[in-house]
């Protein structure tokens, strides 16, 4: 059978067996033992179980689990209410300050736990009942917590960025500052369209700030401090020349928890219990879906289905930015159905030779990639933040969170295109910091 049309048919049967309701690491395998076997027959299957536990045999992989503890243990405290009041302190007398503040948090929160539905429980609880208090729309409140969450996996550390990293052999400490530009450019941007949309409003109730005094202002300050030594923390090991990622990741779940034992008092053995079972849980999941992915990627390589799609697009007369946004609907599409790591993992091995051959930096497109992801995340049918939203505010539709997520999805193919006309946004730091790739 002709490669490409193999490959049509393992694309149909994929999305058929994952739609079926099987986990995405179980369909993988299903996937890819029924074509091993009926095109290389039996003995193939042999290979299958060194291949499932030779891609977890990868040092980097153990900066996963570890970055997942950070996460956990920082949002099973009242961290993010602290981070939440102390910027709303500051920022409420700008008009729409609260919102602005609510995404500031997000970012902020972010940068510690790498974990988008984390940055939306976190920051939400706190500040969704507070914004609608103070007479925001409900499609505001709502959507811009959404939308802020997102940036857990963009901003650094990022379990996305780590996933993509270990597909493509790239570095992950150039990933982790790839995405620092474009995660302050989307905050930007968030922040640009909450103001407009106050403004618009015109409720008296919004435009009116809470005043504070500067007592009030600078005595939340230091609740803020234990977010900034992490956060410096982490980033001094990893470029300082300290640790590796993945000892920077355990450097980072280490003061994690130690600030939510000694700050927080998260001190009773239940409540550690709880960040370490969750972790875990989470941990494991991502790793299986790791090790079936990689098998699904041997079963590509094998069937000549990787090399004949790679071939084939390198033959197309196309212009590469016509070529680069049929790339970019495939990811949104991809991204509507299938969470981040799935789509990344499935992905990578077959688009990385692809946007290589047409000119454009792996480094550069792990942004584009993550971004598409961002979208996914607040975009129906799975928009597993949009549940998360519903499940802290069940008053507020599924259907207004998702009109109020609607323009921030509009911000991130903005950026998109910012990124495509300034790839600089994502390569300065990295080569300024690391030095110029070779």
């Amino acid at each position: 059978m002709d490669p490409l049309v193999l490959g049509a048919l393992v694309a149909l049967t994929t999305i058929f067996v994952l739609f079926s309701g099987v986990s995405v690491a179980i369909g993988l395998l299903i996937v890819s033992a029924g074509f091993l076997m009926a095109f290389d027959g039996m003995r193939s299957l042999e290979l299958m179980p060194e291949i499932l536990f030779g891609k977890l045999d990868n040092f980097a992989l153990l900066s996963i689990p570890m970055f997942i503890i950070m996460g956990s243990s920082i949002a099973s405290t009242r961290a993010g209410a602290d981070l939440y009041e102390a910027l709303e302190r500051w920022l409420t007398r700008i008009p729409g300050g609260l919102v602005i503040s609510n995404l500031g948090a997000c970012a902020l929160f972010a940068a510690m736990s790498g974990s988008s539905p984390a940055t939306c429980a976190a920051i939400g609880k706190m500040g969704i009942p507070e914004m609608r208090k103070r007479g925001y729309p409900d499609g505001v409140a709502a959507g811009s917590i959404a939308a802020g969450g997102t940036l857990g996996i963009l901003i650094p550390p990022s379990v996305t960025m780590i996933v993509y990293g270990i597909a493509t052999e790239s570095s992950i400490g150039r990933l982790f500052l790839a995405g620092v530009f474009p995660g302050l450019m989307l905050v930007a941007l968030f922040m640009a369209w909450s103001i407009y949309a106050t403004w618009k409003s015109g409720d008296a109730r919004v435009l009116t700030a809470t005043t504070y005094t500067w007592k009030q202002k600078f005595e939340i300050l230091p609740k803020v401090l234990p977010f900034l030594f992490i956060i410096l923390g982490v980033l001094y090991a990893m470029y300082g020349g300290i640790a590796t990622p993945s000892e920077t990741a355990a450097v980072g779940a280490l003061l994690c928890l130690v600030i939510a034992v000694l700050i927080y008092r998260m001190w009773h053995p239940r409540d550690l219990w709880v960040v370490l079972r969750d972790s875990t849980r989470e941990s494991v999941m991502i790793l299986f879906i790791v090790a079936a992915a990689g098998v699904f990627s041997y079963m590509l390589s094998s069937l000549f289905i990787t090399q004949s799609i790679a071939e084939w697009i390198g033959t197309l007369d196309v212009n590469r930015w016509v070529l680069m946004a049929a790339v970019n609907v495939f990811l949104l599409i991809a991204g509507f159905f299938l969470p981040p790591v799935a789509v990344i993992l499935m992905a990578a091995p077959i688009l990385l030779p692809i946007i290589t051959t047409a000119g454009f930096d792996p480094i550069w497109f792990a942004v584009v990639l993550t971004i598409n992801m961002e979208i996914g995340l607040i975009s129906p049918p799975v928009g597993l933040n949009l549940y998360v939203i519903n499940g802290i505010a069940p008053d507020i539709s599924l259907r207004t969170i998702l009109m109020g997520s609607l323009p921030y999805v509009a911000c991130m193919v903005l950026g998109i295109v910012l990124l495509c006309l300034f790839p600089g946004l994502a390569t300065w730091l990295p080569d300024a910091v690391m030095g110029v790739a070779l």
